[in-house]
């Protein structure tokens, strides 16, 4: 059988292809990004920049790309030879990139000096951008957005991760009329619960916690059973600053806040998140409503996972409509106040085609982004003068603070990520926020970034 699709994306009519240019090439979003276009007659991956080209080219290897459509060029004649030969250049530095011939910048290094340069220097020479990067857009995002804007290009969060993802969720509630309490995604990992053995597996962490097995129903108590499911899997690391640096994203583009500064993170199933993401007069976690928001799956064997999945919770309406929804399946809260819209995926890399064509074709529906809030830093313990930051890690963690969602307040909070590679010129008492007053070797193009974004105001 052959199908055909009827979406814009997949009826654009191309004379060429679109010309992609992936930086932060080797790893796992850009794998899954340089397989999936592969499969795609409408776009193709032209530039690819890692510092490890080695790595890069095994990677192409293992792809089925020959050895011989694969050049290694280091300068910006080397490469327009190549790419005029058919070839995919692999470069490791923005140096030897030809601008000249890419349409669209998909950014996905996670690192903030190298990624807001490689948006910017896009954005210079009319290239769009897909930012895959939530840490480049959590600080300067909102002044990449109004130069791309002002440019006459797009500036777009990349479809495949959770925050782009929740914010076309969040658009078609909207669209329906919802009017909506939380918004929010699992954490990183499931807590995946074997009640026969009372073992939690997080990710290949392990810990024993019987009691759970007791606790697998919210009762007349939900926001009790939430905190002793908690107690019971306090040992586990639940909180990671990449969700707090996507929640801020969204924030950006929706005006949402979180309801405290850490999020509440319950450990909860996917049929219960309708109760508790209810307002608290309704028994419910949410005191702040439209509010941002994570929470831990808590698994059972055979239980499919959330991991990677965006919710909504929204207020209902007509009781018979919503039990007719309950009866169909939907997550409808007990008292039938609220229900739960979800997607419990992402597929990174496979879904960022959809974002490289709304790029150059128009049509997304993502805002432009406003510093609604700011991803902060507050310190764990006591930080001396000299101490100097790294972000180190999968999730991009920095030691010795923890991120939280805050307001802005004209200039003084320093941005979680602008601390990469900064050094304290004060001493900051445990408990208190890093203040840009306290740092010196700041980024300072992202630092430019960041107050161009404040000024532009909420």
């Amino acid at each position: 059988m052959i199908l055909h699709s009827t979406s814009r994306r997949a009826t654009q009519a191309r004379e060429t292809p679109v010309r992609v240019l992936l930086t932060g090439a080797n790893g796992g979003y850009g794998r899954t990004l340089l397989d999936q276009l592969r499969r795609l007659d409408d776009m193709v991956a032209t530039q690819l920049v890692d510092p490890d080209v080695a790595g890069t080219t095994r990677m192409l290897d293992e792809l089925g790309v020959p050895a011989d459509r694969v050049a290694t060029p280091s300068t910006v004649a080397e490469t327009a030879a190549a790419l005029a030969a058919g070839q995919v250049a692999v470069i490791a530095d923005g140096a030897a990139v030809d601008w000249s011939a890419a349409d669209v910048l998909v950014e996905a290094t996670g690192r903030i000096e190298a990624g807001h340069g490689y948006a910017d220097t896009a954005l210079d020479h009319g290239v769009h951008v897909v930012m895959v990067s939530k840490e480049i857009e959590s600080v300067a995002g909102v002044a990449l957005s109004a130069k791309a804007r002002a440019a006459g290009l797009r500036y777009l969060p990349g479809d495949g991760d959770q925050p782009a993802n929740l914010l076309r969720l969040v658009a078609w509630v909207l669209d329906c009329g919802f009017d909506i309490v939380a918004l929010g995604k699992s954490s990183e990992y499931d807590l995946a619960f074997d009640p026969a053995t009372g073992v939690v597996d997080q990710a290949g962490t392990t810990v024993d916690a019987p009691g759970l097995a007791d606790l697998l129903e919210l009762g007349d108590r939900p926001l009790e059973t939430v905190e002793a499911r908690a107690a019971q899997v306090a040992s586990l690391k639940r909180s990671a600053a990449a969700d707090h640096c996507e929640m801020t994203v969204v924030s950006l583009y929706t005006g949402a806040h979180a309801d405290v500064e850490g999020m509440h993170y319950p450990v909860a199933r996917p049929h219960e998140l309708a109760d508790l993401y209810a307002t608290r007069e309704d028994g419910g976690l949410i005191g702040r409503t439209g509010s941002v928001d994570v929470f831990s799956m808590l698994r059972l064997p055979g239980e499919a996972s959330f991991a990677g999945g965006v919710f909504v919770v929204v207020r209902t309406g007509d009781p018979v409509t919503w039990e007719t929804l309950r009866g169909k399946g939907h997550v409808v809260s007990r008292d039938g106040r609220y229900a739960c819209i979800y997607w419990p995926y992402h597929f990174m890399g496979v879904e960022t085609p959809l974002t490289i064509a709304a790029a150059v074709d128009g049509g997304s529906p993502v805002a432009e982004p406003r510093q609604h809030t700011v991803l902060a830093a507050r310190s764990s313990s006591a930080l001396a003068a000299g101490t100097t930051f790294r972000v180190e890690g999968h999730h991009h963690e920095i030691a010795g603070v923890a991120p939280v969602i805050v307001d802005p307040d004209d200039h003084g909070v320093a941005p979680y990520y602008l601390l990469s590679g900064a050094r304290l010129v004060a001493d900051v008492a445990p408990g208190e926020l890093v203040r840009l007053d306290d740092l010196a070797d700041v980024p300072a193009a992202a630092l430019a970034a960041y107050r161009t974004g404040l000024a532009l105001g909420a």
